[in-house]
């Protein structure tokens, strides 16, 4: 009897499974099979968190590139009209005469082109005048503005200085701004020697 229980425990010996053979085998591939969609979705996530932050600070630096453009373009056009408009200042400035001059200086400005207004009456033009200068007497100077240029320097003169006055404010009211009166008028200028006519 005891060689019998021998040989049967033995066989049922034999046919227990091993601890850490069969059932770790049997049970793999359904760990893989598993862990494999786990690892699937992290590796996605993990790259959408890598790109997130990256795309971030490129988008800032294109708005930061574009602001600054924006700015830079904006500091040019101001200087370009900070430019011009002194430009034209210094322009009118330049273009603006002293209200009144002597015989000397309307002298020169006769020999640079200047045109010379004579405002007397036409029997004091008739005793002597200015060579090429034109006459418009005083009283008539708000209805002949027309006749005037506007592209040149112009120097009133009178008898003594006085009309010449008068008929640079007129000018001067009408919107002209390179006009300017004669110091001493006539007389002056015939006192200093410069060339006078007669007649008509």
């Amino acid at each position: 009897m005891s060689k019998k229980k021998h040989k049967t425990n033995l066989k049922k010996a034999d046919s227990r499974p091993v601890s850490g053979s069969a059932p770790r085998s049997a049970k793999q591939p359904a760990s893989q099979s598993a862990s494999q969609p786990a690892s699937q979705a992290a590796s996605r996530s993990a790259a959408r968190a890598a790109s997130r932050p990256a795309s971030k600070p490129a988008s800032k630096t294109l708005y930061w590139i574009l602001g600054g453009l924006a700015l830079l373009a904006v500091i040019v056009t101001a200087g370009v009209l900070v430019l011009q408009n002194g430009r034209g200042l210094n322009t009118a400035a330049a273009a603006t005469l002293p209200k009144e001059i002597s015989v000397q200086e309307a002298y020169a400005k006769r020999q640079d082109g200047a045109f010379i207004l004579d405002v007397r009456q036409p029997e004091e033009w008739v005793d002597v005048h200015v060579p090429g200068s034109t006459l418009i007497p005083l009283g008539e100077l708000d209805s002949r503005l027309s006749e005037l240029p506007k592209d040149k320097e112009i120097v009133v003169l009178c008898r003594s200085g006085n009309r010449s006055q008068e008929g640079r404010d007129i000018l001067t009211n009408a919107g002209f701004t390179q006009v300017t009166s004669v110091s001493g008028g006539i007389n002056d200028w015939q006192s200093s020697g410069y060339e006078t006519v007669t007649g008509p």
